[in-house]
C-alpha cells in the first residue's frame, strides 16, 4: 500500500514522514505541506526548551503569569493524571533535571549535580489556559508533546478533507482511515538493524520508548525526579492508543508505573522488554513478536 502523497523532513530534532492515501493535486499538496510546517512551527516556538525564542524558555527567566495555547488543555491534564499516578515521577518540572544532567539547549551532554524539583502545586497553577508559575521553571514536555504533536497534525490533516494518512515522528505514528493496516517493525533494542515484532497499525497510534536512544554518562532521555538517574530495569517499550498523546505519555509512564495501575485509567495495549531480556505484553497488543522469552 502505497501513499498518493509522501514527504519527509527534520524538525524539532527528529525525522517526520507524512503519507496521504487520497490523490492530490500538487498545488493541494504544497498547501498541506505548508500548513503543516507553519502548525510544527508554531507548537516548537511554545514548548521547546532548547530555542530561546519559546514561551517555555520565557518561563525559565521570569515567575508570572502565562497564556498557554488554545488547545494546551489536553496536553496539560494528560501530564496532570500522569503526575499523580505516578506519585510525581512523571512531571513536567523535570526539565532543568535533564538539562543539568547534559541534555541541555547545546546538547551538551555534561553532566552537573543535579537536584530533585519542587512538587507540582508547590510553584506551578494551571487553569483556563493561563499557567501561573511561582518561581522560574526549566519545564519540559517531551513525555508526551511529541506524540501531541502529531495527533495536531493529523487533525489539520482532517481539516484539508484528508482522511487517510499516516504520521511518523521519530517512531511516534499514527495512522487514520486505512483500507488494510500498516506494518510496523519494532526495532530491537540491542541492535538497531533487526525488529523483534511487527505490529499491525490501524485506525490508532502507536509510540515507543527505548534507553539506547539518547543515551549518555549512564542516562538516557528519562530520569527519575526523584532518584535523579535514569531507569534501566527496561530496554525498550512501546504503546498503542486512540490517540499518539496518550500512547507518548504512557510510553514514558510506564518505566515508573506498573501497567495494571495505569490500565484502571486508560484504554491502552503495550509490549514491553526487560533488561534480562523477558518480554511482556497486554493480550491485545497488535503484532506478531519473534521472540519466544515472555513472561
Amino acid at each position: 500500500m502505497s501513499p498518493d502523497v509522501e514527504w519527509s523532513f527534520e524538525v524539532i530534532g527528529t525525522s517526520w514522514w507524512i503519507g496521504i492515501y487520497q490523490p492530490r493535486t500538487d498545488d493541494q499538496a504544497k498547501l498541506v505541506r505548508r500548513l503543516v510546517a507553519e502548525r510544527i512551527e508554531v507548537f516548537d516556538r511554545t514548548y521547546s526548551r532548547f530555542r530561546d525564542d519559546s514561551l517555555v524558555t520565557a518561563m525559565s527567566q521570569q515567575a508570572g503569569y502565562y497564556l498557554m495555547p488554545a488547545d494546551s488543555r489536553p496536553l496539560m491534564e494528560l501530564y496532570r493524571q500522569l503526575y499523580e499516578v505516578s506519585d510525581g515521577l512523571v512531571t513536567p518540572l523535570v526539565g532543568q533535571v535533564l538539562s543539568d544532567a547534559g541534555y541541555d539547549a547545546n546538547y551538551s551532554l555534561k553532566p552537573g549535580a543535579l537536584q530533585q524539583p519542587p512538587p507540582w502545586d508547590d510553584v506551578m497553577t494551571y487553569k483556563l489556559n493561563m499557567l501561573s508559575i511561582g518561581q522560574p521553571l526549566l519545564l519540559d514536555f517531551g513525555a508526551a508533546g511529541k506524540g501531541y504533536l502529531v495527533d495536531i497534525v493529523g487533525a489539520l490533516l482532517k481539516e484539508q478533507g484528508i482522511t487517510k494518512f499516516c504520521i511518523d515522528a521519530g517512531g511516534d505514528m499514527l495512522c487514520h482511515g486505512l483500507s488494510e493496516p500498516l506494518r510496523v517493525g519494532l526495532e530491537h533494542p540491542d541492535n538497531t538493524s533487526q525488529v523483534v515484532g511487527v505490529a499491525q497499525l490501524h485506525n490508532a497510534a502507536l509510540c515507543g520508548s527505548a534507553g539506547n536512544r539518547r543515551a549518555w554518562a549512564g542516562y538516557h532521555h528519562i530520569i527519575n525526579p526523584q532518584s535523579l538517574d535514569s531507569p534501566q530495569h527496561i530496554k525498550a517499550l512501546w504503546v498503542s492508543a486512540e490517540t499518539a498523546l496518550v500512547a507518548d505519555g504512557l510510553a514514558t509512564a510506564l518505566f515508573f508505573v506498573a501497567p495494571a495501575k495505569l490500565l484502571g485509567l486508560f484504554s491502552f495495549s503495550y509490549c514491553m522488554i526487560y533488561a534480562d531480556g523477558r518480554l511482556e505484553r497486554s493480550d491485545n497488543f497488535p503484532a506478531e513478536l519473534f521472540t519466544n522469552k515472555e513472561n
